[in-house]
């Protein structure tokens, strides 16, 4: 992904779709890695996911990530050659549910108010977070 005057652009993969009797097989070339989808729409929605998947996996352990169209693609006769966008930030955002305890400092009033309304702290600071950082 790159900035280019304050627009972010996504990352383009090639994906080959190859028509079989379950809808179509899906092949990312750049990552060899497959998938599979019953439509055009959900095979794209299912490479999406398996690279996002792997590129998140490969960042994590340190491993090199390669650009998009890196190999050369030779497809068979009946195969459609499309692309997959991608944000990895957004899809690792997505994915990433890990919690983590942080220490937060409230006035005692405010504090046994919450308290006494059922109020979950947790819950209403993450969504004020989301708003605040627009993420919703």
């Amino acid at each position: 992904m790159h900035q280019y005057g304050g627009i972010k652009i996504i990352k383009a993969y090639p994906i080959i779709l190859t028509p079989d009797e379950y809808g179509y097989f899906v092949t990312i070339p750049d990552i060899d890695r497959n998938t599979q989808g019953s439509d055009i729409a959900e095979s794209i929605y299912m490479a999406r996911e398996a690279l996002g998947a792997w590129v998140v996996c490969e960042q994590d352990a340190g491993r090199y990530v390669p650009e998009p169209s890196s190999v050369e693609i030779n497809p068979s006769d009946g195969d459609i050659i499309t692309y997959v966008d991608i944000d990895f930030e957004n899809y690792r955002q997505s994915v990433d549910m890990t919690a983590e305890r942080t220490n937060v400092t409230l006035p005692r009033y405010l504090k046994r108010k919450a308290e006494a309304a059922g109020i979950n702290f947790s819950y209403e600071l993450q969504e004020r977070l989301k708003e605040r950082l627009e993420l919703k």
